[in-house]
């Protein structure tokens, strides 16, 4: 009855089930191990504003999560380097991790993950996050809020970036997260990348 379902849903497996018995085209519009929409707003955003994606370093600060998960599969077939920072115990997903190391060598940029924020962003055009507590982890909310001490984004991070730096949350965003002075900074693109999840989708 329609020509293509965008789906939200909890667990991957469920959009794998549905793609396979669909006859329709089956978008992933979220799941717990990746959020590409999101992604591609992100990048029409970062395009729109240096120009060019090729040749970019990313530095994602936060969780590793889906939208980590996204970014990792794509920066590097865009040119892009991508340096990634997260606590001990919230590390990406290893099976994930081991494919963008291939994307990385096939397309030659870099893929770096380590556990420091600061080393993260040192040099990074665009700084990146996400909340800490995704949908369905909020009774994990103390422990991660505790894992993720020094994980803030502030002028601080911004300081070792690049000097072009820009600012990236897909929202809703907690301060905890990023304070004001980077968020509402002129270098945040927030507002923009949330209105370019409408012209990607």
């Amino acid at each position: 009855m329609t020509d293509a379902v965008l789906a939200r849903v909890y667990k991957q497996s469920d959009l794998d089930i549905l793609a396979k018995e669909a006859s329709i085209p089956i978008i992933n519009g979220l799941s717990d191990l990746y959020h590409p929409i999101q992604i591609l707003a992100d990048y029409l955003t970062l395009q729109e504003h240096y120009g060019s994606l090729k040749g970019l370093t990313l530095s994602w600060i936060g969780d590793g999560n889906n939208i980590l998960h996204s970014i990792m599969m794509s920066a590097a077939k865009f040119g892009m380097h991508l340096q990634v920072a997260t606590p001990k115990g919230y590390e990406p997903d290893p099976s994930i991790t081991k494919l963008a190391e291939q994307y990385a060598k096939e397309n030659g940029t870099k893929l770096s993950l380590m556990n420091d924020p600061l080393e993260a962003a040192r040099g990074g055009n665009a700084l990146i996050t996400d909340t800490w507590i995704s949908m369905g982890q909020e009774e994990e909310k103390k422990k991660r809020l505790q894992a993720f001490q020094g994980y803030q984004v502030t002028m601080k991070t911004a300081k070792v970036a690049a000097s072009d730096w820009t600012f990236l949350h897909c929202l809703p965003r907690k301060p905890e997260e990023v304070d004001d002075e980077v968020f509402y900074s002129p270098r945040s693109l927030v507002f923009p990348e949330a209105e370019n999840r409408k012209w990607t989708i």
